[in-house]
């Protein structure tokens, strides 16, 4: 079929074992965020689907494992090349199946698919490489062994640099994997898989299925899964966790989170918007890295806000394809909803709509609301406390700097965050005070050459950079006792 202009083939067929097999599932259709209406018609894999992908990477295990670190890192170059030189088509199919905008898409590509793929290349043969120690009883070697089968369960509003920042450093690492996509990611996919297959890893070393929740679910179980790494949400999480516990099967989880940006006094705000505007609203709201949460002291307040709310309200709401657009549509009806019950919820406990707070004007399809911002916001309020993947921030007042960091700190999330100043050590050790697996001075982030992952309830693990591969590796202790 073709969707923007992109021939997609394999859509009713599953990666496993090498070899295209026919999904067994139901049918469904990709229904377009920017309308409503669906675009074609594919075909999910069943539970049975699913299973047979890990029988493929089971048998798969031991020749991946012996396969030198030198072939592995030229398979999975092999793979990025391919998946490079279709980045043009990806964006756009992306456009249509997730109403992410193009720009959106080759920022991504650019600073997060490239920058981790190609850190984890470069790396790899260092971390993986053996050590030698001398002790009294004799030598010891460390050696880096694959964990076994990877079951990497993706998000649908980033399947392509998921895949750089996890499922790459796992196949380096020497495991064979499972990707589980969202069904919202069915057609992106779908070409990542052929570039895959072109790719020519051994037979059963990567696997793609897409579908519901109940693929990942079936997959979880299965006791030859020895590692499950999950980008979602919290239910998920509980899910996975419950389904591996009794078989001490490891598991990395990226949750999401609440990430402050703090404002401080002496910041020049132009250079502060460069940076925040983006760091706050990319994705419509549909990030989990986002920065969702702006700080500003009392006396910079009036100021701050009027500046933020005049750059929301110069966003470009539109069509995804169109390269001038900021942000898109939502995800689906349901992200829509539970985007309006926020702005609801947030008017009704007294905080002040500063921009957006509705559907835009002459979008009477699709799933699109405009950015939002509010101020006035309440420590404890719903939208402090809770995250709403969705295209709304909130602003909160601080009265020095440690209330500045109390406040910061004051959420069950710890993934992402960032400090503005005109002094880089300033911000560099209020950065060192925040709870968070990432802060940017400066900037926004993360940075996905470099390890990435959350502390608290944004989960636990990192991925990414070279250290990333070290999480899908257990270490070996050899001891060579004296003649």
């Amino acid at each position: 079929m073709d969707v923007a202009g992109t021939r997609i083939a394999h859509t009713d067929e599953i990666l496993i074992g090498g070899e295209w097999r026919p999904a067994t599932g139901e049918s469904h259709p990709v229904v377009s965020p920017s309308t409503g209406e669906p675009v074609c018609v594919v075909r999910h894999p069943s539970a049975a689907d699913a299973i047979s992908a890990v029988d493929a990477a089971d048998a798969a295990r031991e020749e991946w494992a012996r396969t030198p670190p030198a072939d592995r890192i030229a398979a999975c170059r092999r793979w990025l090349d391919l998946v490079d030189a279709r980045a043009d088509a990806l964006h756009a199919v992306w456009a249509v199946e997730a109403g992410m905008p193009i720009r959106h898409g080759r920022t991504l590509h650019r600073f997060g698919t490239l920058a981790s793929w190609r850190s984890a290349l470069a790396g790899a043969e260092a971390v993986l490489e053996e050590q030698k120690r001398t002790s009294e009883l004799g030598n010891v070697l460390l050696r880096r062994e694959p964990v076994g089968v990877v079951l990497g369960i993706l998000p649908c509003n980033g399947p392509v640099v998921t895949i750089a920042s996890k499922v790459v450093p796992a196949l380096l690492a020497g495991c064979p994997v499972v990707v589980k996509a969202a069904p919202e990611s069915h057609l992106v996919m779908t070409i990542v898989a052929e570039c895959a297959r072109e790719a020519g890893f051994p037979a059963g070393v990567v696997g793609v299925v897409c579908g519901t929740a109940d693929i990942g679910k079936a997959l979880t179980r299965d006791p030859r899964v020895d590692l499950v790494s999950l980008t979602g949400g919290h239910a998920a999480a509980q899910d996975v966790l419950a389904a591996t516990r009794s078989r001490y099967a490891r598991t990395q989880l990226e949750l999401g989170g609440k990430s402050p940006a703090l404002i401080l006094d002496d910041a020049p705000l132009d250079e502060v918007l460069r940076a925040l505007v983006p760091g706050a609203t990319s994705g419509a709201g549909q990030v989990c890295a986002l920065l969702s949460r702006i700080l500003v002291s009392e006396s910079r307040h009036d100021e701050v806000v009027a500046r933020l709310g005049a750059a929301w309200d110069r966003l470009t709401v539109g069509d995804p394809l169109d390269r001038a657009t900021h942000v898109g549509p939502l995800i689906n009806e349901a992200a829509r909803d539970r985007t309006e019950s926020f702005v609801a919820r947030a008017k009704a406990d007294g905080a002040r709509l500063v921009a957006g707070g509705c559907r835009p004007e002459g979008f009477d399809a699709g799933w699109y609301y405009r950015p939002t911002l509010f101020t006035d916001v309440g420590e404890h309020f719903d939208l402090i406390e809770r995250e709403v993947f969705g295209p709304v921030t909130a602003v909160q007042v601080y009265r020095d700097l440690d209330d500045a960091v109390r406040l910061a700190n004051a959420t069950e999330y710890g993934l992402s965050g960032a400090v503005y100043t005109a002094d880089v050590d300033t911000g560099i050790e209020v950065a060192g005070r925040i709870r968070s697996g990432a802060v940017a001075v400066n900037s926004f982030g993360p940075d996905m050459s470099a390890p990435f992952g959350g502390v608290g309830a944004s989960g636990w693990g990192r991925e990414s950079g070279p250290e990333g591969i070290l999480g899908f590796t257990e270490l070996k202790q050899i001891l060579v006792g004296r003649s």
